[in-house]
């Protein structure tokens, strides 16, 4: 069982999907109780928090959700649905909730808290607790029900669209009482939207052969819609690395008065300038909400078929190590923090970094460090372990350096070394790696 479990986290690691927190690593903790080690796996931190709490707090403050962002939302989180269960064999996520779902500040949505079936009996999950159950699909656990399917991630995800659209006001007998099937009935049924209503009767009906799966229901007709050619050209741009390059703001440098372009209509000639199409504003932005996963190109993904990212457990023949193999980092370092403090009572100083990634992600490291501990040592560690790419650990073997030395001098330091920018989101990582608690 344990190396089943193993391998269930060797193939979450691999997954890689915009809108599905990246596991970055895991290890098995054998020092408290080697007959039963502990799994400890570190996962991207979405520092807005959950979309229950979002919701709460939209109800709080007397705001709405307008359709176009439950539409963007709902997208999202099928996009990241299609995925899972798109791999071979498909994984399901077996605990989507609006809890496990996170959403940024600029409306990405992400889920994660991914629990494959061969761990659910082994690590807490919402069915503890009686006011989610409402979440669980019915066939789910029922003894007819020897294959758990992706249906299951479909009923759920019913729940959560319509907790959407409704900011998380389900009737029921009281707060904080569970959910009833007859509550779930009626908040649908006192939906405006017709479109929505089916939308989410499709996906918690009863017969788990009769939901659709999450390819067809980014189908639906309450989602789907010809993408634009603005999204397409982004995605392509995306997808061709030395294109996306090249695009600098001197490309778009025209001047307002410039003609772009003429059309002839019932033979009169109408000219355009670029005046007239001021798309350069918010282009950057566009590209990198397109990029981070927020406008997800679904009708151009490729139905059916299978992705070879994760495999199976239970076809899985080799069993990895308890520690995986250190990953090699690709993104560059944008912006480089570093403070050093000393310990109470002598006992050394404490080293915490803030690692700006180029696609505005953080990591933040800490660790003890010793006497016999150099900057350049430690920095070499954080190319080893995968946390920063060998182009930054001079630079960043330099920056430890001088807040040491700042600090044996009892003076706290805490400087800045900015490289070239990008986005934002916090990452946790594993500290342990450098000689603290995880």
């Amino acid at each position: 069982l344990q190396d089943k479990i193993k391998q269930v986290f060797d193939n979450l690691t691999q997954l890689e999907h915009a809108n599905i927190v990246k596991f970055h690593k895991y290890w098995c903790d054998t020092d408290r109780d080697a007959e039963n080690p502990r799994v400890i796996f570190i996962t991207e931190y979405m520092s807005s928090g959950s979309l229950k709490k979002f919701l709460q707090k939209t109800k709080k403050n007397n705001k709405t959700i307008n359709a176009k962002s439950w539409k963007r939302w709902c997208t999202q989180i099928l996009s990241a649905l299609s995925y899972l269960h798109s791999c071979d064999a498909p994984i399901i996520h077996g605990n989507l909730t609006c809890d496990t779902i996170f959403i940024q500040h600029n409306g990405l949505i992400k889920i994660g808290s991914v629990a494959p079936d061969a761990i659910h009996q082994h690590v807490k999950t919402c069915r503890q607790e009686k006011r989610n159950m409402y979440y669980i699909a019915p066939e789910y656990g029922a003894a007819s029900c020897s294959v758990v399917t992706p249906a299951v991630d479909i009923y759920a995800l019913g729940i959560c669209v319509l907790e959407m659209a409704t900011l998380g006001s389900i009737s029921s007998n009281g707060e904080g009482q569970p959910v009833t099937e007859t509550a779930i009935q009626e908040t649908i049924h006192a939906l405006e939207d017709h479109l929505q209503q089916d939308f989410i009767l499709k996906c918690i009906e009863k017969d788990p052969t009769k939901r659709p799966t999450a390819r067809q229901l980014l189908l639906h007709k309450v989602l789907v819609e010809v993408h634009s050619l603005r999204l397409v050209a982004a995605h392509k741009l995306i997808q061709t690395p030395h294109l996306l390059e090249s695009l600098t703001d001197e490309s778009f440098e025209k001047s307002a008065d410039t003609q772009c372009a003429s059309l002839v209509m019932k033979g009169v000639s109408h000219k355009y300038k670029y005046m007239d199409f001021p798309f350069t504003e918010t282009l950057d932005k566009f590209i990198e909400d397109v990029k981070i996963g927020i406008y997800p190109l679904t009708l151009f993904e490729t139905p059916g078929g299978t992705r070879p990212r994760a495999e199976s457990p239970e076809v899985a023949e080799a069993v990895k190590s308890d520690t995986p193999d250190p990953d090699v980092e690709v993104r560059r370092v944008t912006n480089m923090q570093c403070k050093v403090h000393a310990e109470q009572e002598g006992q050394g100083l404490q080293l915490t970094l803030l690692l700006k990634m180029e696609d505005k992600m953080n990591r933040e490291l800490s660790c003890k460090v010793l006497d016999s501990d150099s900057s350049a040592m430690l920095a070499e560690e954080l190319v080893h372990y995968g946390f920063i790419n060998e182009t930054d650990r001079e630079a960043l073997a330099k920056l430890i350096d001088e807040n040491i030395e700042t600090c044996r001098n009892q003076v706290v330091g805490c400087t800045s070394l900015p490289l070239s920018g990008s986005d934002q989101a916090l990452t946790q990582t594993k500290k342990q790696a450098l000689g603290s608690t995880a």
